[in-house]
């Protein structure tokens, strides 16, 4: 049967895990769908990555298409706005961006702008976000959502704000900052916006399920949130508190988690706002998953809902609540990062080589006085090309090399005898794994066997700076050739990366007929580029990348959709990555001193004639030019 894009897509699960934004063409090259909109403007990355070379920027590099951030932020509110008006909801929709999932200047500049219409805000967890945020929400009708542990000088600036005449509202996560905000309130004379958040007993569902629950990190308890409005009181203060907050997790799986947590804080908020609180918004927090690996499920990389089933979820909930105990309906917040920026980058990157230990061409031809061992595993390669009894092949060999090995250990095995055996063994594991790809009945050891012989893309990038939750915590991220997709792909492989750690490897990839696998189908190198994209790094991705092996941050390239243009897009900035020197720079070298201490040693050599001049002087440029270069492979 021929191979059509319909089975790409079906192998790399695109239409799945793509929202909407990518989508393979009939040249079988990956696309791009800036606006779901119109589905037929779609930028070909490869095309980006022709234009993006043709101007020198070299791989990896990061591609950002801000057209998608837009889409997005414009969904969620309109998502938002529509469920409003069909439950015919009284509040009104405030999303906030939480600057911590993706804090590059152009990634919030986007946010703020196509935000705008909507009153969209940003939240900031920390005093160096706040500064940020001072500076870019200048919208006023927007709000500025603090989070997180806050000292003088975060409760300083949050009323620095409020003299500038933003809304901004100061979440208290424990008493004592309720305490220090009142004080510094009277000693400046600016009346703050509160909001307190709640430690719920609700959970999340996934890797961050501790975000909720007693024991959780952030958040008063009931009896602590009526001490706070006792506090107010006393102060003449009560009329700023106006916001209840919750979260109970990042990245929530499943839906019926959603469920539970608004119908445990809408009913504190009703109690609330009956105990004489004059409450005006509800933030529930952070949470809108992400289908990573397109399963439209409850695993960890994936999500069991949409995000209309997410909205109606938080309006009919909060709206059957209020209406039950007769409280007004307040207005929702969201602090939702992660759906709104991991479709808007990717990470392509070169594959530069394969890494296979089973393509060994060794000489095996029989020897008088050989032992026995070489003998026997030659005799069952033999049985197998008259006989195809493939399994009683499999275990012979697999039992004659595990002997072979202990034959070694003690001695009585030669090194080329080893080498025999081990490029005989090969051999039979890979016609074996032929006969068993053309049977239609299922072997018990196919899978071990495929991964067993599956060999190594090796990969220009670093998984510690541009795939960190792929290494940190098994978060699958979707991987797909740029081109070739009208191929088949012929081989199965795990990708390593440029790194000198064995860690440095993605080894986890979502196969939608047979669950997690270690390996990724992939075509035949043939000498031409090959690019691989690992999409969905928008979020956190981007700015939680360290500097294992001094690689630093990658290329940039953002990306514009232009329908005038003959591509259907324009490359509106390339933002260089880190050079050698920046590295280390970052990890307190001098490169100056560095370049220095080399040119000297080389004069040195030089004086004493163990250099020519004329090179000498070519060595001491090339050392500087690599001071000034991209850290990653040319």
């Amino acid at each position: 049967m021929s191979w059509t894009i319909d089975d790409a897509d079906k192998t790399y699960g695109v239409s799945k895990w793509g929202a909407g934004h990518f989508t393979i063409n009939e040249s079988g090259q990956l696309a791009v769908v800036p606006k779901r909109e119109i589905p037929e403007q779609t930028i070909v990355i490869q095309d980006v990555i022709d234009e993006m070379l043709s101007q020198g920027v070299r791989f990896p590099v990061v591609i950002r298409f801000h057209d998608i951030l837009r889409s997005q932020v414009k969904t969620i509110n309109r998502t938002f706005n529509n469920i409003i008006d069909e439950a015919d909801y009284e509040g009104h929709f405030y999303g906030v961006y939480p600057v911590k999932v993706n804090q590059m200047r152009e990634v919030v500049e986007e946010i703020v702008e196509a935000g705008h219409r909507y009153n969209f805000g940003l939240e900031a967890g920390s005093k160096a976000e706040l500064m940020s945020v001072l500076a870019y929400n200048t919208n006023k009708k927007a709000l500025t959502v603090l989070n997180g542990y806050k000292d003088e000088d975060y409760l300083r600036l949050a009323l620095l704000g409020r003299r500038l005449g933003r809304k901004i509202v100061v979440v208290v996560e424990k008493f004592s900052e309720l305490v220090k905000l009142i004080e510094l309130s009277k000693e400046t004379g600016v009346e703050p916006i509160i909001g307190i958040r709640s430690r719920m007993t609700v959970k999340g569902r996934g890797k961050w399920e501790s975000s909720g629950g007693e024991k959780a990190k952030f958040g008063l308890t009931i009896s602590e949130i009526i001490n706070a409005v006792e506090l107010l009181k006393e102060n003449k203060l009560l009329d700023c508190l106006k916001l209840f907050h919750f979260h109970i997790g990042s990245q929530i799986t499943d839906i019926r988690a959603i469920k539970e947590a608004i119908a445990e804080g809408a009913r504190i908020y009703c109690k609330l706002f009956q105990y004489g609180v004059n409450l005006e918004y509800f933030d529930v927090g952070g949470g809108l998953g992400v289908d990573y690996d397109g399963t439209a499920s409850t695993n960890d990389s994936s999500i069991n809902y949409k995000l209309d089933e997410y909205v109606a979820d938080i309006v009919y909930g909060l709206k059957q609540v209020c209406d039950l105990e007769d409280v007004p309906h307040p207005n929702i917040i969201t602090e939702s990062g992660r759906a709104l920026t991991a479709h808007h980058s990717c990470v392509i990157t070169n594959i530069i080589g394969e890494i296979d230990t089973t393509s060994v061409n060794f000489d095996t031809k029989k020897i008088t006085g050989e032992s026995h061992l070489v003998s026997n595993i030659r005799e069952v390669e033999e049985d197998l090309d008259k006989y195809e009894n493939w399994q009683e092949v499999y275990n012979d060999a697999v039992k004659l090399k595990e002997d072979s090995l202990n034959a070694f250990k003690l001695g009585i095995l030669s090194l080329v005898e080893r080498a025999k055996i081990e490029t005989i063994y090969w051999r039979i594991l890979k016609k074996v794994a032929e006969i068993v790809s053309n049977k239609e009945f299922t072997f018990e050891q196919e899978t071990e066997l495929e991964e067993y012989l599956s060999g190594q893309y090796l990969c220009n990038f670093s998984i510690f700076q541009s795939a960190a939750d792929s290494w940190a915590i098994d978060q699958i991220l979707p991987v797909v050739p740029i081109d070739r997709l009208g191929q088949q792909p012929s081989k199965r492989c795990s990708l390593v990366d440029i790194t000198c750690d064995s860690d440095g490897k993605m080894d986890k990839f979502i196969d939608y007929d047979e669950g997690i696998k270690k390996t990724i189908p992939v075509h035949q190198l043939d000498g031409n580029p090959y690019y691989l994209g690992i999409f969905l790094t928008g979020a956190y991705q981007d700015v939680m990348g360290d500097m294992h092996n001094l690689f630093g941050r990658l290329n940039e390239v953002h990306v514009y959709a232009h329908e005038g243009d003959p591509k259907g897009f324009y490359i509106e900035e390339v933002i260089r990555g880190s050079s050698a020197a920046d590295v280390l720079s970052t990890m307190q070298y001098n490169p100056q001193y560095m370049a220095f201490t080399v040119k000297k040693a080389i004069d040195n050599q030089i004086s004493r004639g163990l250099i020519n001049p004329r090179d000498g002087v070519k060595l001491v440029d090339f050392y500087e030019d690599c001071l000034k270069s991209y850290t990653y492979l040319k």
